[in-house]
């Protein structure tokens, strides 16, 4: 059956028309409330004395209504009380707020209503409700109405937090890193806000929206969370030609961590390596989130690096660090390093026993994607400046330490994206020995190069990779990595280049990357004997 609305003259029923309604219903219930539906559209918009006939049926499919607008009010003016609502409130919506009334368009009272009644649900009244009354319309045509609001006298707060499914989930991420608290004003739309924030953890997700159990006395929030998977292990055989010998070299290393086995967000990341040069690594860190229930978390690190027998470097630091957000994180702590000599002449220039202390201080900015098993992190940015001293059998110096680095996925579609990396060093300093320089090249830096086969005071580099993903589990992607670095004790400035593929596929048992590079400096012609090829294993459990 057809319907149709008419006014009493062209314009009115251009009015009508410009509104839109829907012309074709399946029985007569329906075509009634669509009539009912578009008289409340003409009052929205002003036209609040509008009027309309019974319906008429022309025959048996068709009906007719006749609607009469009459005058159209643009604004209209609100009375209310200001120990309900606050003015600060009703500034947001309107140009013109007195001490007992504010004026507002016709078109925007109903989203200014929503709005006033979201902003006193925040200050915990959940099921307050706004009416306006007593509407009217002076001898000056001039519209008015009365704003009341009924809502509960006494204010709503949280008084109990339970956890369902996660029972042992640390109550400290909950405090500190929702910032969720009992006496807290209940504010649901905050309180669903704030929980979403649980999918950035590695070990919990949220498995359903917060609910709330309401009392007359209490307010009771319900949190869903579940554990995740957060143990990893990571490896990776590197293989390429020693060049002095034209013979295959094998390199490679292991990284644990374990994390929130005690069920308080702690991890332990173990890390040892081994490459063709010769090296040797053991890095152990162990970072306690919110240590004795505080906002405050303490990060402790052991590196121990050897470098065949010339000498050793044993780092040891402890920080403290702040959780501003889920985002941001502030750091501020001490490093203090010790090298030993192993050579067994003195008459080395380059390499000496030291000792250095220094004071740092760090930002961090982490925006994950977990959704993504392939790439769970999309932003990254960590900025770190260390101040202190070197001292040695010949003299002291003061130094400087400066480190960054920064990442970003450029999502381009579900399949295609871009990866960024950026990261740099210095090392600032008047004099320089070669057991405290940088040491980079390899899978985790600039790929198609030997582990830590280059020696640098400052240098910087830029992972670039298209990524194409041929399915959920598998994607492959190019290799296009840029560096520069200098080294002041053998006045090297000089420029890398890196370029190759890269396949990754995942399994249930984890993730495997393989990696074909070549590399080369700027004056150096290419040779397929330089290419690294790098398997590595990621797996949770």
């Amino acid at each position: 059956m057809s319907l149709k609305i008419y006014g009493n003259d062209t314009f009115e029923d251009r009015v009508i028309d410009s509104i839109g309604y829907l012309k074709i219903h399946d029985n007569y219930n329906s075509l009634s409330s669509e009539t009912n539906a578009i008289q409340k559209k003409l009052f929205n918009i002003g036209y609040i004395e509008n009027s309309l006939s019974e319906i008429e049926k022309e025959n048996d499919t068709a009906f007719v209504v006749k609607m009469n607008l009459k005058k159209k009010y643009n604004t209209i003016y609100i009375y209310y009380n200001k120990n309900d609502i606050s003015p600060r409130i009703l500034n947001n919506i309107s140009k013109e707020v007195d001490s007992d009334y504010f004026k507002l368009p016709i078109i925007d009272v109903e989203p200014s209503l929503q709005y006033i009644n979201s902003e006193l649900s925040k200050k915990g009244y959940p099921f307050n409700k706004l009416q306006l009354s007593n509407i009217s319309i002076d001898n000056n045509e001039v519209l008015k109405a009365t704003l009341i609001s009924y809502s509960e006298k006494k204010q709503r707060i949280i008084n109990k937090i339970k956890i369902k499914g996660y029972q042992k989930f640390s109550e400290s991420f909950i405090k500190y890193y929702l910032k969720i608290k009992p006496n807290q004003t209940f504010d649901k739309s905050t309180i669903n806000r704030k929980a979403e924030l649980l999918n950035n953890l590695k070990f919990a997700n949220q498995i359903k929206s917060p609910e709330v159990l309401f009392t007359p006395d209490s307010t009771e929030l319900y949190l869903y969370i579940e554990k995740s998977k957060s143990n990893y292990f990571d490896g990776f055989l590197g293989f390429g030609t020693n060049e002095a010998n034209n013979k295959i070299q094998f390199n490679g290393y292991l990284n644990l961590r374990l994390m929130n086995n005690l069920h308080y967000g702690e991890s332990l990341n173990i890390e040892y390596k081994s490459t063709q040069n010769d090296q040797k690594l053991f890095n152990a860190a162990i970072n306690m989130p919110y240590f004795l229930k505080t906002p405050i978390g303490i990060d402790l690190q052991l590196d121990i690096f050897k470098q065949d027998s010339s000498f050793t470097n044993v780092n040891q630091s402890i920080k403290l660090n702040y959780q501003v957000n889920s985002n941001h994180k502030l750091f501020g702590g001490l490093k203090y390093t010790e090298s030993n000599n192993l050579l067994n002449s003195d008459d080395s220039n380059t390499i000496s026993d030291y000792k250095s202390n220094y004071i740092t201080v760090a930002y961090e900015y982490l925006k994950p994607q977990y959704y993504n098993t392939l790439f769970p992190i999309n932003t990254n940015l960590f900025l770190e400046s260390g101040f202190g001293a070197r001292k040695s059998a010949s003299f002291n110096e003061k130094q400087t330490q400066l480190l960054a680095e920064a990442s970003k996925i450029f999502n381009l579609n579900e399949k295609n994206s871009i990866y960024l990396r950026i990261n740099g060093a210095s090392l600032i300093s008047n004099t320089y020995f070669e057991n405290e320089l940088f040491r980079f090249g390899g899978i985790n830096s600039v790929r198609g190069f030997q582990e830590n086969s280059i020696l640098a005071t400052a240098f910087g580099f830029l992972n670039t990779e298209y990524r194409l993903q041929l399915s959920p589990t598998i994607y492959i992607h190019s290799i296009l990595d840029l560096a520069s670095f200098q080294n002041k004790i053998t006045d090297i400035n000089e420029k890398l280049f890196a370029y190759g593929f890269g396949l990754g596929i995942l399994s249930n048992a984890g993730l495997l990357k393989i990696n074909y590079a070549n590399g080369k400096t700027n004056n150096q012609p290419f040779k397929f004997s330089n290419s690294q090829i790098h398997i590595s294993f990621q797996a949770n459990f």
